[in-house]
């Protein structure tokens, strides 16, 4: 019979925690995907991109010339032509002899005698090759997340498919955690994650063990992981692979549990919606970052507008707002679902300090990139 766990007399630091978790991790191999489905999983190496366009082209529809031959045409010097000129449309390649497009309504062609009403310069009304997308540009740096304007690139540059990492993560949700379980499972689709979902058929550690599907990059259980009857899923890992710890020094997530089986790694994340969130950003996030290469994320340094006061000894999460050029705190340890729909950014308080005093400039995670 498998029973529950209680949570040890010390918990975990947080470095500790994720140190532990991060050990051996390595990012997934990248993998080519349709436009479509590259959108926000994280860019691998991107191939140069060939100048587009790749020959000057028309910027409007109009009449193809060489400003040259147009110098002191105006309303009351209108310049004859020998030869009529070549109409154009907007998208259209410009003809050889050709660097500008003059409006329809400043050449006269009412008469025998086409004729232009105004001077132009060279390149009015022309695209230059290159223009729209540089000789050996890539869509995207490695590490970055694919986002829609880059895909706007790909698509005028002819690409079809990008090379991305995209690390596959299961959700084992247990009964009664739907809404915690479908806030994480977006999130971690937003950062670059092929997720899949599974629920467990019941609270028991049979019924969870059953549910645990390791064939992934990183799992995660929702709920289940405190000390009440009805906790067991971090039995459930003891009893199919390893827990590396149970009991995380974090405010709020403390009943969070870490652990393996086989090589997947494992996060059990608490059924309480606030409880979850601070875990996936103190240790789900890194942990995603770490199988996808990605690049540092954004951070903006703003002092303080009022001091953060926190437990020695228990990472806090602190959930902020821009305002008047600092950060205001709206929640830290205790997050509602308010806090966590209005944030802007996020601050994990380290546990070897009190907190920060007012002024203080910290680097926070943006929450809105």
């Amino acid at each position: 019979m498998i029973t529950s766990q209680r949570l040890p007399a010390s918990l975990t630091p947080l470095d500790t925690a994720l140190a532990a978790v991060l050990r051996g991790v390595a990012p997934v191999a990248p993998v080519t995907l349709p436009l479509a489905d590259a959108l926000h999983c994280i860019a691998a190496e991107m191939p140069p991109l060939r100048a587009h366009p790749p020959h000057d082209v028309a910027a409007a529809d109009g009449w193809a010339m060489r400003a040259n031959d147009l110098v002191g045409a105006s309303f009351y010097a209108p310049l004859p032509l020998t030869e009529a000129p070549t109409w154009v449309d907007a998208g259209s390649a410009m003809p050889a002899g050709t660097d500008c497009v003059v409006d329809a309504d400043m050449v006269d062609t009412s008469g025998p005698i086409v004729q232009v009403l105004a001077e132009v310069i060279p390149g009015q009304g022309v695209r230059r090759a290159g223009n729209e997308i540089a000789e050996g540009r890539a869509v995207t740096d490695a590490g970055r997340p694919v986002q829609p304007r880059d895909l706007l690139l790909a698509r005028g540059a002819g690409v079809a498919a990008l090379l991305v990492r995209r690390p596959r993560l299961r959700i084992v949700n247990l009964p009664g955690g739907e809404a915690t379980a479908t806030f994480i499972a977006d999130v971690a689709r937003s950062a670059g994650a092929d997720v899949t979902r599974s629920e467990a058929p019941g609270r028991d550690a049979a019924a969870i063990v059953a549910a645990l599907d390791a064939s992934a990059d990183l799992l995660l259980t929702i709920g289940g992981s405190g000390v009440g009857r009805n906790d067991a899923a971090v039995a459930a890992l003891s009893a199919r692979g390893e827990v590396i710890a149970h009991g995380i020094a974090l405010q709020p997530g403390r009943t969070a549990a870490l652990g393996r089986i086989g090589e997947t790694p494992v996060i059990a994340l608490p059924g309480a919606p606030d409880q979850a969130f601070a875990v996936w950003w103190a240790l789900g996030l890194p942990m995603l970052d770490r199988l996808t290469d990605r690049q540092p994320r954004q951070t903006r340094a703003l002092p303080l507008a009022r001091k953060i006061a926190s437990s020695v000894g228990i990472a806090e999460v602190a959930l902020l707002m821009h305002q008047h050029a600092s950060w205001a705190t709206l929640a830290l340890g205790e997050l509602s679902l308010d806090a966590i729909a209005r944030a802007e950014a996020l601050l994990i308080v380290p546990g070897s300090t009190e907190g920060f005093a007012a002024g203080t400039v910290v680097d926070a995670y943006m929450l809105r990139e």
